[in-house]
């Protein structure tokens, strides 16, 4: 084996390694993401009341008469 079949080989394996490293510590591997935060759910939380709906059209009020 010549010198550059040797040098082609281990360079192929260094950026076999280098790529390997960069898919698991990069954006897009398991150990490149931030932890997602927990969401704290009140464990006492009473359910919301039903809200009365708006009226609809005009509102009528009786006016005194002077």
């Amino acid at each position: 084996m010549s010198s550059e079949s040797v040098g082609g080989i281990l360079g192929a394996i260094v950026a076999a390694v280098v790529l390997a490293v960069a898919v698991v510590f990069g954006p897009i591997g398991q150990y490149g993401k931030p932890p997602k935060p927990a969401k704290a759910e009140p464990a006492a939380a009473a359910p919301a009341a039903p809200v009365a709906p708006a009226p609809r059209g005009p509102v009528i009020r009786e006016v005194p008469n002077q």
